[in-house]
């Protein structure tokens, strides 16, 4: 398997990311509030900021989107999502763990939230998040380094 690196988004990556997060999440979506095909390409043009979002890319192929906030007091996992077809390869996991051994160097949690539907849950779990809390549609997560 090839090296997964991260590039830059930038404005020309918008068409091609909503199309992502539509075949990537669309179903989860769907099944937790509906799927308005509108109402999503709107709030996905609106909430999209290339500055602060992440190409994945594995072999140089565009593979997927993260959106990571870093505060004084977190990392805090926005979004990560991968085209159907590089899901289950261990890409994303490689991602998270890297987060983690930031977070871990740095002294502060990885958090993220996580919708009920998806079944991302079970590989956040196994990568040892806890849950903390949530709403009827989400998941609240969160992982620590093990003191010593």
């Amino acid at each position: 398997m090839g090296r997964t690196e991260t590039r830059p988004a930038t404005p020309e990556d918008l068409g091609p990311l909503y199309e992502l997060h539509r075949q990537a999440l669309g179903e989860y979506v769907r099944q937790t509030w509906g799927w308005d095909e509108r109402w999503q390409a709107r709030r996905f043009r609106e909430r999209f900021d290339a500055s602060h979002t992440q190409v994945i890319q594995q072999c140089g192929r565009d593979v997927g989107c993260l959106r990571v906030r870093r505060g004084d007091n977190e990392i805090f996992l926005e979004y990560i999502t991968l085209w159907p077809q590089y899901q289950r390869q261990g890409i994303g996991t490689r991602l998270i763990r890297a987060l983690m051994e930031e977070a871990r160097s740095r002294c502060v949690p990885l958090r993220l939230s996580v919708l009920r539907a998806n079944p991302a849950t079970e590989l956040y779990l196994r990568l040892g998040f806890q849950l903390t809390g949530g709403d009827e549609h989400r998941h609240t997560m969160e992982w620590r380094a093990k003191e010593i």
